[in-house]
């Protein structure tokens, strides 16, 4: 006779607690550990400069007028083709599609573009 689906729920369920169980007294464990290793700190320092220096601008090249940015670029090709998909734009820009994909989440934001089904148009 099989077992009723319910017990075999029920089952897998308080298997699946006394895991959580298990890996939750070894994160645990490993966070005790880390923190006897660095002492506390969470992370390094990263590359660049040290914390509290400041940064004088003393001569040297000076900024122009800001250049079109991949976003401005975007938005003027979605207007000359609306309903234009993000992997199309990417084409017509030259660029990897990952990174256009991350720029239209932003215009949307910003209520610069809108998504049509498939394609985006202008808002």
């Amino acid at each position: 006779m099989a077992p009723k689906p319910s017990d075999v729920l029920d089952q897998a369920r308080s298997l699946i607690e006394e895991r959580i169980k298990e890996l939750d007294t070894e994160r645990k464990s490993l966070e005790r550990t880390l923190n006897d290793i660095t002492g506390g700190r969470v992370g390094r320092r990263g590359p660049g400069r040290p914390r509290g220096s400041t940064s004088k601008r003393t001569g040297g090249r000076k900024r122009g007028r800001r250049r079109s940015t991949r976003a401005d670029q975007a938005v003027r090709t979605i207007k000359a083709n609306p309903g234009i998909t993000a992997s199309e734009v990417a084409k017509k820009m030259k660029i990897q599609p990952n990174y256009v994909y991350r720029v239209m989440g932003d215009l949307q934001k910003q209520g610069k573009v809108r998504k049509k089904g498939k394609g985006y148009v202008a808002a």
